[in-house]
């Protein structure tokens, strides 16, 4: 017997009756971005490993640890994306995007890879939905990325979510505070994790999302940022809580909320749900002041999220029935073939969702095929006899002409 193969570890299969829940959450994600004026945009699966080296950040576990990087042909490194900001804001300025009205609005959705531990939810090849606001520093635009995905969890669903805030304040004026929250963890050192130790100097806002026992005690009393943004920054964070509440958006204030890429700058934010867990983020985001010009570009405010299609999916824990479709014609003999193909093409070409049997089945196996795809009405063609049309969920059944079906269940 052959071998037989399975999905690779960290991947998995979206089977139809789980492709009906996806399509109902990017079609409303669609819906929500399009009513903000939020375009399309699809950058490539993979690119040049030293973008989220250097728009991510060397010292982030996702470049550290968690990326898919390979050597091509021409011995370029390339690398799966592992989010989705960098070549959004690589695709802005490649294209000159600058150029056009600000802010541009863009929105995504895709595959995106990690060499994660898979766990529930959490895969090695997963998928996002997204939307970026660049050339904006209004806490305006702010709020309006926030409110899309407010709008889109609300749309879906989801329950037991909780929407948490914060600010990192600009790059320059968080110098001072990050001078003494290395002072905090160089004074307690040995209660750290090595790998906190180790970003110390680097990253020491990452302590902040430790689990490790010893880091969690030290970080109990660190100094909190919230506490020593300077004046510009205070006041683009009261007017960002001012607006979500004019959009009647609830939040909490995390003064310990952080992210894990480093070019995060003022606004952060987060929207966990009860129902997952420890990991129990859907989706979240921020400003990223900084980026685009890191990047090469000019220098442009820009704001935005990812969510997590599998961990929405996950939280919402539901069942979505496939439709059935429109019509199944049955024949009662081969000779009535060309008949129902004709007029099955004639009827797609209307929008109506027709099937035929392409077993072979008999008349009895057709209409019992028939009932298993939910289909809402049959017409079945017998040589020398008039069409009959039945309605499958009250059995009702009456003589037509195949020209006449469109007509007859449109009216139905």
């Amino acid at each position: 017997m052959a071998e037989k193969f399975k999905a690779p570890r960290g991947t998995f299969d979206v089977l139809p009756e789980q492709a009906a829940q996806r399509e109902r959450l990017f079609r409303s994600a669609r819906e929500i971005f399009g009513r903000s004026g939020y375009r399309g945009i699809i950058t490539p699966d993979f690119e040049d490993t030293a973008l989220f080296e250097r728009g991510v950040g060397k010292s982030t576990d996702i470049v550290r640890k968690e990326m898919f990087t390979f050597e091509d042909k021409g011995g370029r490194s390339l690398t799966l994306r592992p989010e989705g900001t960098a070549p959004i804001c690589r695709a802005y300025v490649e294209h000159g995007m600058h150029k056009l009205p600000q802010p541009v609005k863009l929105a995504y959705q895709g595959p995106f890879f990690r060499h994660e531990r898979p766990q529930a939810g959490r895969y090695r090849q997963f998928n996002q939905i997204g939307a970026e606001a660049i050339g904006s520093d209004s806490p305006m635009a702010d709020v309006e990325v926030i409110t899309l995905l407010s709008d889109l969890i609300e749309e879906m669903g989801v329950p037991g979510v909780e929407l948490q805030i914060g600010s990192l304040g600009s790059l320059e004026a968080r110098a001072a505070y990050l001078e003494e929250l290395k002072s905090h963890l160089r004074s307690r050192s040995e209660e750290l994790s090595d790998d906190v130790n180790e970003r110390i100097e680097i990253n020491p806002l990452r302590a902040f999302d430790s689990d490790h026992p010893g880091t969690k005690v030290v970080m109990a009393d660190a100094p909190h940022l919230l506490d020593h943004l300077d004046p510009a920054d205070t006041e683009h964070f009261e007017e960002v809580k001012q607006l979500l509440n004019a959009a009647s958006v609830e939040f909490t204030i995390d003064p310990t909320l952080v992210r894990g890429l480093d070019y995060y700058t003022r606004t952060i934010f987060s929207f966990v749900c009860d129902r997952l867990g420890a990991q129990s983020e859907i989706g979240g985001g921020g400003r990223y002041d900084g980026l685009i010009a890191q990047l090469g570009g000019p220098d442009t405010p820009a704001v935005g999220w990812a969510a997590g299609v599998e961990r929405i999916l996950l939280a919402l824990d539901e069942e979505v029935e496939i439709p059935g479709g429109d019509l199944f014609i049955a024949i009662e003999s081969a000779d009535q073939r060309a008949k129902a193909v004709a007029l099955a093409s004639e009827l797609r070409h209307h929008g109506m969702v027709v099937e035929l049997d392409l077993a072979g089945r008999s008349m009895k196996g057709q209409l019992k095929h028939a009932d298993r795809i939910n289909s809402r009405f049959v017409l079945t063609l017998s040589p020398g006899e008039p069409a009959r049309l039945r309605e499958m969920a009250t059995n009702q059944q009456q003589e037509v002409q195949p020209s006449e079906v469109l007509e007859q269940i449109r009216r139905t």
